[in-house]
């Protein structure tokens, strides 16, 4: 990797995030609206102070009008990006290097998406036409993918391995159900994640993350002037971002247990913030649990646990809220939800409310690294964000 860094240059001085649930009753512009002015509070700003935004979306709009519309922002510059799942963390991204350039002072990234408007059970839009050889199976189909070959690779038992990814499932559902801003707030028993029906190969309807609307959204600046916005910035140690060559269904080598990207993102991301162990270093993750042996394989390549020994940290209660390394305090996008604009920007929130001690209930006792891990796509072909924060 040849990124050079931003390490402690940019803060991040407020926050803001909604409820993700079914919302019915408001559309995007209040779903914009609510988040923006939770952040702008929080950093004891109004929009007039604001130079400069960052909107991500999947499909709940087109161009930096649907933020200036919603927010009546006063003629500042928006710009709207989308990067699969990764698109809040991507917003994030371009938002913290503009203010690490000296181009703005004060800047917002914001996530959104409204897909319970679609009447689907997944993500809206329609696939692009390409050459016929990229799969054409569903987001369930294709990471199912990964839990039989994780089971052949490391000699699990595939029982063995469904108890693994039931109580990765029940660990973030008992997370989730400390968060009032949760989709899905109940503790659920791990027999019946197990006898859930199915979805596509070992998965369940447990293994799978809810469907859901959201936004949420953060203020950056510089970080000498953080202290003027409020009195517990938090700073940006690392932000990494791999796009892979997409040539994972096509070569014979790849094998479903491991993401490439993910690898790589992460070896800047630590490189980027001196982190040297990982394992022992970074206090909490919030990764993206898309399907329960998506976390379980992130474990191993984020260097949680070594390779073809994640299974028995789950179950050793490792990475449980009060384990020695908390993944997805705030129940991940298995039971927070996955509005896609705004699960990075989710992700970042938690890290915020865990590193300013506000976390309530799923309080960790004194966080000092967060990590937050976005991707988008599917195994073999995908990108990967990965930020590293702290005070």
């Amino acid at each position: 990797m040849s990124s050079n860094g931003i390490r402690d240059r940019v803060a991040i001085v407020g926050m803001g995030c909604t409820a993700f649930a079914e919302h019915w009753d408001k559309g995007v512009p209040d779903l914009l609206v609510e988040a923006a002015e939770e952040a702008y509070a929080s950093a004891g700003v109004d929009r007039e102070q604001v130079d400069a935004y960052w909107l991500g979306t999947l499909g709940s709009g087109i161009s930096g009008l649907v933020l200036s519309e919603a927010l009546k922002t006063p003629y500042k510059p928006v710009t709207r990006l989308e990067n699969m799942c990764a698109t809040g963390s991507e917003a994030l991204r371009n938002a913290a290097y503009a203010v690490a350039s000296g181009a703005y002072d004060l800047v917002m990234a914001i996530g959104v998406e409204k897909l319970k408007d679609s009447g689907y059970s997944g993500l809206v839009g329609q696939p692009i036409p390409g050459d016929g050889t990229e799969p054409t199976m569903s987001a369930p189909a294709m990471f199912s993918l990964l839990a039989p070959a994780y089971a052949k690779k490391y000699g699990v038992d595939e029982g063995q391995l469904k108890d693994v990814l039931a109580r990765i499932a029940w660990k973030n559902h008992v997370n989730g159900a400390k968060n009032p801003k949760a989709q899905f707030r109940a503790e659920v028993p791990i027999d019946k994640i197990k006898a859930s029906p199915k979805v596509a190969g070992m998965l369940g309807i447990f293994d799978c993350s809810g469907v859901s609307d959201g936004a949420a959204a953060a203020i950056l600046c510089r970080a000498e002037d953080a202290h003027r916005y409020t009195d517990r910035p938090i700073f940006i140690k690392a932000l990494a971002f791999a796009a892979g060559p997409a040539e994972g269904y096509l070569s014979s080598s790849y094998d479903f247990t491991s993401f490439t990207e993910v690898v790589r993102s992460c070896e800047d991301a630590y490189r980027q913030a001196g982190v040297r162990n990982p394992r022992e270093e970074i206090s909490m993750a919030e990764v993206h649990d898309c399907f329960t042996p998506t976390e379980l394989v992130l474990m191993e390549d984020m260097g949680f646990s070594p390779r073809g020994q994640a299974w028995k940290d789950v179950l050793d209660g490792r990475f449980d809220l009060d384990g020695p390394q908390p993944v997805n305090p705030d129940g991940g996008l298995k039971s927070f939800g996955h509005p896609i604009g705004a699960s990075g920007l989710r992700m970042m929130y938690e890290m915020w409310l865990q590193l300013r001690g506000e976390a309530g209930p799923r309080q960790i006792k004194n966080p000092t690294l967060g990590l937050t891990h976005n991707l988008g796509g599917a195994p073999g072909r995908c990108v990967s964000f990965v930020s590293i924060v702290g005070c």
